[in-house]
């Protein structure tokens, strides 16, 4: 299990075993291995792990109006809540933080 951030440093979302859940547990995306990008329950791109735990939106991924198809709903992880801030990394060149309404 992993948690990540956004650029700022607040906790966004849970990693495991290739799924990704909102703090509140619902399944809220699946990452592509061989794209090494999240997808969300819709198949579009979301995001792709930067600086180790920072899930940020390249702006120019060639992935973004690409549907890798609907992945199926992991269930519930349960409510992690609001972890902890682990301090701002600042703008990172070519990223943005995820709009909060794409983590629902």
């Amino acid at each position: 299990m992993k948690f990540l951030f956004n650029s700022l440093g607040d906790h966004i979302v849970i990693e495991r075993n290739g799924q990704l859940y909102a703090p509140s547990g619902k399944n809220i995306g699946h990452y592509i291995e061989s794209k090494k990008i999240f997808i969300d329950m819709k198949g579009f791109y979301l995001g792709e792990i930067v600086a180790t735990n920072r899930l940020l939106y390249r702006i120019d991924n060639a992935y973004i109006n690409t549907c890798f198809g609907a992945y199926g709903d992991y269930e519930n992880i349960g409510n992690y809540g609001n972890r902890w801030n682990c301090g701002s990394i600042g703008q990172v060149s070519g990223f943005e933080d995820i709009v909060a309404e794409r983590l629902i």
